[in-house]
């Protein structure tokens, strides 16, 4: 399993941006999947997770209300839409995938998301 990540930039306070991340394998579908961020000298942080069937979506406090996770298990890849960007959301951002069957996480390269005051 091989996930890719794109999307990240720079904006400005109060912007948009949306990343994706596209997954290949045959286990998306099954998968809870989702998006950590790590912004310098912080410890890697969960900003939102998705259940396989899309069903269940969990946020971390800090970005509740203004982050959404969907995913399109039909084209193997989950997205972040994030609103009302402030400068605290500067980081890197990564997606994971969870297998159902256990064992490891599966990770992305990490996209850069700038938020300029």
């Amino acid at each position: 399993v091989q996930l890719q990540a794109f999307g990240g930039g720079l904006v400005q306070t109060g912007g948009s941006l949306r990343l994706s991340c596209a997954a290949s394998g045959v286990i998306f579908s099954i998968s809870t999947t989702g998006w950590y961020r790590q912004a310098p000298g912080r410890q890697r942080e969960l900003v939102a997770t998705i259940s396989s069937g899309g069903i269940r979506e969990n946020y971390a406090d800090s970005v509740k209300g203004r982050f959404t996770i969907s995913r399109d298990n039909a084209k193997n890849t989950v997205y972040l839409q994030m609103n009302g960007l402030k400068p605290e959301d500067t980081a890197v951002y990564y997606c994971y995938l969870r297998p159902p069957y256990g064992g490891d996480d599966y990770w992305g390269q990490g996209t850069l998301v700038t938020v300029s005051s």
